[in-house]
Protein backbone atom coordinates (compact mmCIF):
# COMPACT_ATOMS: atom_id res chain seq x y z
CA UNK A 1 0.00 0.00 0.00
CA UNK A 2 1.50 3.77 -0.44
CA UNK A 3 0.88 6.64 1.65
CA UNK A 4 0.01 9.77 0.43
CA UNK A 5 0.31 12.97 2.30
CA UNK A 6 -0.74 16.48 0.71
CA UNK A 7 -0.11 19.75 2.85
CA UNK A 8 -2.37 22.76 1.70
CA UNK A 9 -1.99 26.04 3.01
CA UNK A 10 -4.99 25.12 5.94
CA UNK A 11 -5.39 21.89 5.88
CA UNK A 12 -3.67 17.92 5.69
CA UNK A 13 -5.00 15.64 3.67
CA UNK A 14 -4.23 11.79 3.43
CA UNK A 15 -4.94 8.84 1.61
CA UNK A 16 -4.12 5.29 1.13
CA UNK A 17 -3.67 3.63 -2.71
CA UNK A 18 -3.67 0.32 -3.15
CA UNK A 19 -3.45 -1.16 -6.76
CA UNK A 20 -4.33 2.39 -7.79
CA UNK A 21 -6.89 3.60 -6.38
CA UNK A 22 -7.29 4.59 -2.88
CA UNK A 23 -8.60 2.69 0.58
CA UNK A 24 -8.86 5.31 3.26
CA UNK A 25 -8.51 8.95 3.43
CA UNK A 26 -8.36 11.45 5.95
CA UNK A 27 -8.11 15.36 6.29
CA UNK A 28 -7.00 16.82 9.49
CA UNK A 29 -6.25 20.37 10.58
CA UNK A 30 -2.48 18.86 11.51
CA UNK A 31 -0.57 15.88 10.86
CA UNK A 32 0.62 13.87 14.55
CA UNK A 33 2.61 10.91 14.38
CA UNK A 34 0.07 8.50 14.93
CA UNK A 35 -1.72 8.82 12.14
CA UNK A 36 -0.19 6.98 9.04
CA UNK A 37 -0.71 3.77 11.88
CA UNK A 38 -4.26 4.97 11.68
CA UNK A 39 -4.71 5.27 8.41
CA UNK A 40 -2.98 1.91 7.91
CA UNK A 41 -5.24 -0.01 10.26
CA UNK A 42 -8.07 1.98 8.62
CA UNK A 43 -6.77 0.21 4.88
CA UNK A 44 -6.00 -3.11 5.60
CA UNK A 45 -9.53 -3.32 7.59
CA UNK A 46 -11.31 -2.31 4.23
CA UNK A 47 -9.26 -4.66 2.27
CA UNK A 48 -10.00 -7.40 4.54
CA UNK A 49 -6.16 -8.31 5.29
CA UNK A 50 -6.23 -6.71 8.94
CA UNK A 51 -3.56 -8.68 10.97
CA UNK A 52 -2.15 -9.88 7.94
CA UNK A 53 0.72 -6.83 7.34
CA UNK A 54 3.05 -5.64 9.40
CA UNK A 55 1.35 -2.72 11.52
CA UNK A 56 1.65 0.66 10.05
CA UNK A 57 3.70 0.08 7.58
CA UNK A 58 3.62 0.98 4.21
CA UNK A 59 5.66 0.41 0.95
CA UNK A 60 6.14 3.11 -0.28
CA UNK A 61 5.29 6.96 1.03
CA UNK A 62 5.24 10.51 -0.75
CA UNK A 63 4.79 14.04 1.01
CA UNK A 64 3.96 17.36 -0.59
CA UNK A 65 3.51 20.42 0.92
CA UNK A 66 3.33 23.57 -0.26
CA UNK A 67 5.50 24.96 2.74
CA UNK A 68 9.12 23.44 3.67
CA UNK A 69 9.10 20.18 5.20
CA UNK A 70 10.18 20.17 8.44
CA UNK A 71 12.69 17.09 9.47
CA UNK A 72 9.78 15.53 12.85
CA UNK A 73 7.67 15.39 9.86
CA UNK A 74 9.97 13.06 7.78
CA UNK A 75 11.28 11.58 10.36
CA UNK A 76 7.56 10.61 11.52
CA UNK A 77 7.03 9.05 7.93
CA UNK A 78 10.23 7.58 7.55
CA UNK A 79 9.12 5.12 10.36
CA UNK A 80 6.42 3.81 8.56
CA UNK A 81 7.09 3.55 5.03
CA UNK A 82 9.91 1.39 3.45
CA UNK A 83 11.13 4.45 1.01
CA UNK A 84 9.80 7.79 0.95
CA UNK A 85 9.44 10.38 -1.92
CA UNK A 86 9.60 14.11 -0.62
CA UNK A 87 7.73 15.54 -3.70
CA UNK A 88 9.96 18.69 -4.85
CA UNK A 89 10.71 20.60 -8.07
CA UNK A 90 13.48 17.88 -8.79
CA UNK A 91 11.62 15.06 -8.41
CA UNK A 92 11.24 13.22 -11.76
CA UNK A 93 7.35 13.46 -13.02
CA UNK A 94 5.85 11.47 -15.43
CA UNK A 95 4.37 14.40 -17.81
CA UNK A 96 6.19 17.29 -19.54
CA UNK A 97 6.32 20.76 -17.72
CA UNK A 98 6.61 24.11 -20.17
CA UNK A 99 6.97 25.89 -16.93
CA UNK A 100 9.57 28.40 -17.32
CA UNK A 101 9.92 28.85 -13.49
CA UNK A 102 9.39 25.41 -12.39
CA UNK A 103 11.35 25.70 -8.91
CA UNK A 104 7.84 28.27 -8.23
CA UNK A 105 4.86 26.07 -9.26
CA UNK A 106 3.16 25.29 -6.53
CA UNK A 107 3.61 20.80 -6.01
CA UNK A 108 -0.32 20.44 -5.94
CA UNK A 109 -0.63 22.32 -9.01
CA UNK A 110 1.91 19.88 -10.73
CA UNK A 111 0.21 16.78 -9.13
CA UNK A 112 -3.20 17.62 -10.35
CA UNK A 113 -1.53 17.86 -13.83
CA UNK A 114 -0.39 14.33 -13.24
CA UNK A 115 -3.49 13.05 -12.17
CA UNK A 116 -5.41 14.67 -14.86
CA UNK A 117 -3.25 12.38 -17.30
CA UNK A 118 -3.99 9.34 -14.85
CA UNK A 119 -7.99 9.92 -14.81
CA UNK A 120 -8.17 11.44 -18.40
CA UNK A 121 -5.51 9.92 -20.73
CA UNK A 122 -5.31 11.47 -23.86
CA UNK A 123 -7.57 14.13 -23.19
CA UNK A 124 -6.83 18.54 -22.78
CA UNK A 125 -7.60 18.97 -19.34
CA UNK A 126 -8.49 22.23 -17.97
CA UNK A 127 -8.28 21.61 -14.12
CA UNK A 128 -9.66 24.44 -11.74
CA UNK A 129 -8.52 24.01 -8.17
CA UNK A 130 -10.35 26.64 -5.19
CA UNK A 131 -8.87 26.35 -2.27
CA UNK A 132 -7.23 29.23 -1.17
CA UNK A 133 -6.21 30.64 -4.17
CA UNK A 134 -8.13 29.50 -7.64
CA UNK A 135 -5.71 27.91 -9.99
CA UNK A 136 -7.30 27.48 -13.40
CA UNK A 137 -3.82 24.62 -15.40
CA UNK A 138 -3.94 23.16 -18.77
CA UNK A 139 -2.55 19.60 -19.25
CA UNK A 140 -2.72 19.32 -23.23
CA UNK A 141 -3.54 15.81 -24.53
CA UNK A 142 0.17 14.98 -25.31
CA UNK A 143 0.87 15.00 -21.64
CA UNK A 144 2.69 17.98 -21.39
CA UNK A 145 1.32 20.89 -18.35
CA UNK A 146 1.19 23.70 -20.09
CA UNK A 147 0.69 26.32 -17.14
CA UNK A 148 -1.69 28.41 -15.88
CA UNK A 149 -3.31 31.54 -13.38
CA UNK A 150 -3.77 32.44 -9.83
CA UNK A 151 -6.13 33.99 -8.46
CA UNK A 152 -7.85 34.68 -4.82
CA UNK A 153 -10.05 31.76 -3.89
CA UNK A 154 -13.50 32.11 -2.46
CA UNK A 155 -12.90 32.33 1.29
CA UNK A 156 -9.90 34.38 0.71
CA UNK A 157 -12.27 36.66 -1.38
CA UNK A 158 -14.59 37.13 1.72
CA UNK A 159 -11.66 37.80 4.46
CA UNK A 160 -10.02 40.63 2.50
CA UNK A 161 -13.78 42.38 1.98
CA UNK A 162 -14.16 41.89 5.49
CA UNK A 163 -10.81 42.97 6.72
CA UNK A 164 -9.73 45.77 3.99
CA UNK A 165 -13.02 48.11 4.90
CA UNK A 166 -14.38 49.29 7.81
CA UNK A 167 -17.70 47.96 7.81
CA UNK A 168 -18.76 45.21 5.48
CA UNK A 169 -19.46 41.91 7.63
CA UNK A 170 -17.57 38.14 7.46
CA UNK A 171 -19.71 36.97 5.14
CA UNK A 172 -19.66 33.38 3.43
CA UNK A 173 -20.94 31.13 0.36
CA UNK A 174 -24.77 31.43 -0.42
CA UNK A 175 -26.66 28.85 -3.18
CA UNK A 176 -28.74 31.80 -4.22
CA UNK A 177 -27.84 32.65 -7.66
CA UNK A 178 -29.43 36.47 -8.04
CA UNK A 179 -27.44 39.07 -9.40
CA UNK A 180 -28.44 41.73 -6.61
CA UNK A 181 -28.38 41.35 -3.22
CA UNK A 182 -30.91 43.75 -0.94
CA UNK A 183 -28.90 43.62 1.93
CA UNK A 184 -25.01 44.01 2.44
CA UNK A 185 -24.66 40.53 3.70
CA UNK A 186 -26.36 39.62 0.70
CA UNK A 187 -24.38 42.07 -1.73
CA UNK A 188 -20.93 40.56 -0.18
CA UNK A 189 -22.26 37.36 -1.32
CA UNK A 190 -23.42 37.28 -4.34
CA UNK A 191 -20.49 39.28 -5.14
CA UNK A 192 -18.22 37.04 -4.34
CA UNK A 193 -19.54 33.67 -5.70
CA UNK A 194 -20.65 35.80 -9.09
CA UNK A 195 -17.15 36.97 -9.59
CA UNK A 196 -15.77 33.79 -9.72
CA UNK A 197 -18.64 31.94 -11.31
CA UNK A 198 -18.41 34.99 -14.24
CA UNK A 199 -14.33 34.67 -14.02
CA UNK A 200 -14.22 31.01 -14.50
CA UNK A 201 -16.69 30.55 -17.18
CA UNK A 202 -15.33 33.73 -19.46
CA UNK A 203 -11.36 31.75 -18.96
CA UNK A 204 -13.49 28.51 -19.62
CA UNK A 205 -15.11 30.26 -22.94
CA UNK A 206 -11.94 31.33 -24.39
CA UNK A 207 -9.90 27.75 -23.44
CA UNK A 208 -12.44 26.11 -25.30
CA UNK A 209 -12.06 28.53 -28.55
CA UNK A 210 -8.56 27.61 -28.97
CA UNK A 211 -8.68 24.54 -27.69
CA UNK A 212 -11.15 21.38 -28.74
CA UNK A 213 -12.41 18.90 -27.12
CA UNK A 214 -11.53 20.34 -23.44
CA UNK A 215 -12.55 18.76 -20.50
CA UNK A 216 -13.40 21.03 -17.30
CA UNK A 217 -12.07 19.41 -13.66
CA UNK A 218 -13.09 20.79 -10.22
CA UNK A 219 -10.88 20.25 -7.52
CA UNK A 220 -10.21 21.53 -4.27
CA UNK A 221 -12.54 22.11 -0.91
CA UNK A 222 -14.30 24.90 -2.33
CA UNK A 223 -15.85 23.17 -5.58
CA UNK A 224 -18.93 22.20 -4.18
CA UNK A 225 -20.19 25.08 -4.15
CA UNK A 226 -19.52 25.60 -8.11
CA UNK A 227 -20.59 22.60 -9.28
CA UNK A 228 -24.12 23.96 -10.32
CA UNK A 229 -23.12 26.95 -11.16
CA UNK A 230 -20.68 26.20 -13.58
CA UNK A 231 -21.80 23.76 -16.20
CA UNK A 232 -20.22 21.22 -18.12
CA UNK A 233 -17.72 20.63 -15.48
CA UNK A 234 -16.34 17.52 -13.87
CA UNK A 235 -16.10 17.39 -9.79
CA UNK A 236 -12.99 15.48 -9.13
CA UNK A 237 -12.43 16.52 -5.59
CA UNK A 238 -9.19 15.97 -4.09
CA UNK A 239 -8.91 12.49 -5.69
CA UNK A 240 -7.21 14.54 -8.67
CA UNK A 241 -4.15 14.96 -6.91
CA UNK A 242 -4.08 12.37 -4.71
CA UNK A 243 -4.10 10.15 -8.31
CA UNK A 244 -0.97 12.52 -9.07
CA UNK A 245 1.08 12.11 -6.37
CA UNK A 246 0.55 8.42 -6.33
CA UNK A 247 1.15 8.20 -9.94
CA UNK A 248 4.60 10.60 -9.39
CA UNK A 249 5.58 8.12 -6.33
CA UNK A 250 4.89 4.89 -8.45
CA UNK A 251 7.26 6.74 -11.43
CA UNK A 252 9.80 7.39 -8.75
CA UNK A 253 10.05 3.57 -7.11
CA UNK A 254 9.64 2.18 -10.82
CA UNK A 255 12.30 1.58 -13.17
CA UNK A 256 10.46 3.76 -16.15
CA UNK A 257 12.39 5.66 -18.19
CA UNK A 258 13.19 9.14 -18.36
CA UNK A 259 13.20 11.94 -20.78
Amino acid sequence: MNLIVDIGNTLVKLAVFDGGAPVAQRTVAHFHPGLPAELHAEAAAARGCAGQEPAGRFRRAIVSSTRDVEEPLLAALRAHAELLVPFTAQTPVPIGNDYRTPATLGRDRLAAAVGATVLYPGRNVLIVDFGTAVTIDLVTADGIYRGGCISPGMQTRFRALHDYTARLPLCGPTEEEGLQGLTTEEAVELGVMNSLSFEIEGYVGRMKEKIADLCVIFTGGDAKFFVKRIKNTIFANCNLVFAGLNRILEYNASEEPRD
